[in-house]
């Protein structure tokens, strides 16, 4: 009956959403902050309002700086919330006790998804699904709180206590809260990140600790013959809900999962990887393979935490089988900046070049489209370079934003080049801004800026502006988005990475206003440095 109230839920809130909408990529660069426990935001208890604005701020300005065009956000690390909720407390995290709303009020999420979208970046909701109570005596939990409310959901195992996923009323409560956020807030992503089943523990003996739900498994498994394969089917139920969930809410809104790096060791199944490795099937009972071929996550992100040649978990072996098992779906690699260490003398994780190489190895596939960094913090000590090396070689186009837009209908412009008349692929919307006009140039010194017209500037967001090589202008793609901007015009720097001294471009700037929908292209100027 629940399950029914939950669809019936939905299907109420999709009215006023019947747009589809399409996305328009560049590669995918995004970097995890984490909050449970504080490890990466915010810095420490007690702070204030506008120091928790001015932190989140200068996270962002330092990712857009690097190259990074997405933020994953855990905005739910165990059943609270770094939001206003109606359903979960404050975040103990957040403001040093749960339950207690920052001071003076305002609502963080609003405010972080406000100011990510303004720096032309994607907002992902990371949420952790089912960890209710993180280190059990030491956390701080209201008698309010979910776990105290509904006892029959958890169970306990080692120091944490968790929603039981093999509970119908569980699921459906998670899914409330993700119904909520999606509905409430213009996220870009729901994200999940490998925490289905907890990860198994051992004993004195060094014997694994079984979890304790058979006495769930006794009531809602009948049919299976094992308590594996129903835990399985319960994650399975799961992901497969939560994606039309939120398909029915918002299409345009993507559900993306973060698993580990090994879906199943070949030893155990031919269609495995083969490593030696924790496995996500067998121990996490996350299927992700299932998952991807009946498309219900929108994105993998597989964390590839390991070196190259590393002998139970190849680095190299690994991305290899996840380019051969994307089926069609996003693929992203998560990189452990986190295992950096400048005090180590190996050839690994103490080598400067680790993650240079995992990148370039990857860019070899074409089935990876982007990379997810693991984590904020880390990456902001710049151990060994890394943060430098990534905006000065790997990152260095910073302007290749990934933008959600709404779907369009495909037009023909054409466009004079060099008296060549080329007609390109152009995306056109009947409600596109209007085209900039009067696009001019001028030097001053050694730079050189572009300005144009707007006529309706209030209902620009900001402006693309798209390079071109040669005499004729291509399809607008974003291989070719060379900057945003939100003013009314654009400096180019004589020292550019981007553009060759004494070479001549094509440039073009389009409009696009807060929905994502772009204007036709405006008059292509010539530009030389």
């Amino acid at each position: 009956m629940k399950h029914f109230f939950i669809i019936v839920f939905v299907s109420v809130l999709m009215l006023g959403y019947s747009q589809e909408r399409i996305e328009i990529t560049g590669q995918f660069r995004g970097v995890w902050i984490s909050t449970v426990k504080r490890l990466d935001y915010p810095p420490y208890a007690g702070m204030r309002s506008e120091q928790l604005k001015a932190e989140f701020i200068k996270i962002l300005d330092s990712c857009k700086a690097i190259g990074i065009n997405a933020i994953i956000f855990q905005v739910r690390p165990a059943a609270d919330a770094f939001y206003a909720s109606p359903y979960e407390p404050w975040s103990e995290w957040l403001t040093g006790k749960q339950g207690r709303a920052p001071s003076p009020y305002f609502d963080p999420l609003e405010f972080m998804i406000d100011e990510t979208h303004k720096r032309n970046m994607q907002f992902h909701a990371w949420i952790n699904p089912f960890r209710a109570v993180a280190t059990i005596g030491k956390a701080n939990v209201q008698a309010s709180h979910i776990s105290n409310k509904q006892k029959d959901w958890f169970f306990v195992y080692g120091k944490n206590k968790y929603f039981n996923p093999g509970v119908p009323a569980v699921r459906n409560y998670v899914i409330k809260i993700i119904v909520d956020i999606v509905n409430r807030y213009d996220i870009d992503a729901i994200h999940f990140d490998d925490y289905f089943y907890p990860y198994p523990l051992r004993d004195d003996n060094n014997e694994i600790i079984e979890i304790p739900d058979y006495q769930t498994f006794s009531k809602y498994g009948k049919g299976f013959k094992n308590i594996k394969d129903w835990r399985r089917n319960n994650i399975n139920i799961f992901i497969r809900n939560v994606h039309d969930t939120i398909k029915a809410i918002k299409p345009w809104v993507k559900f993306g999962v973060s698993p580990p790096a090994v879906w199943r060791n070949k030893g155990y199944d031919p269609d495995g990887s083969a490593t030696l490795g924790l496995a996500a099937y067998d121990w996490l009972y996350a299927d992700v393979l299932t998952w991807l071929k009946n498309g219900w996550i929108d994105y993998v992100a597989p964390q590839l935490y390991w070196y190259i040649g590393h002998k139970r978990a190849n680095y190299s072996v690994l991305i290899d089988w996840w380019a051969k098992h994307n089926y069609n779906t996003d693929l992203y690699i998560g990189l452990n900046i986190h295992a950096i260490d400048p005090t180590r003398k190996d050839k690994h994780w103490g080598n400067p070049n680790e993650i240079p190489k995992q990148i370039k190895l990857a860019k070899k596939y074409p089935q990876v489209k982007g990379f997810v960094l693991y984590r904020y913090k880390s990456l902001s000590k710049n151990p060994l370079g890394i943060k430098d090396s990534l905006r000065n070689n790997y990152f260095a186009d910073t302007n290749n934003v990934t933008l959600i837009a709404l779907a369009t209908t495909l037009d023909t412009e054409t466009l004079v080049v060099d008296n060549q008349v080329d007609t390109s692929i152009v995306v056109v919307e009947k409600t596109a801004p209007q085209t900039p006009v009067d696009i001019d140039k001028y030097r001053i010194g050694k730079e050189i800026s572009i300005v144009w017209t707007d006529t309706e500037q209030e209902h620009t967001a900001f402006y693309r502006i798209y390079k071109f090589e040669g005499k004729n202008i291509i399809q607008l793609d974003a291989a070719h988005i060379f900057a945003t901007t939100k003013q009314d015009y654009y400096r180019f720097m004589r020292k550019n990475k981007l553009m060759i001294f004494g070479k001549k471009y094509w440039i073009v700037v389009t409009a696009v206003n807060s929905s994502g929908v772009e204007s036709k292209p405006s008059k292509p100027i010539r530009l030389k440095l």
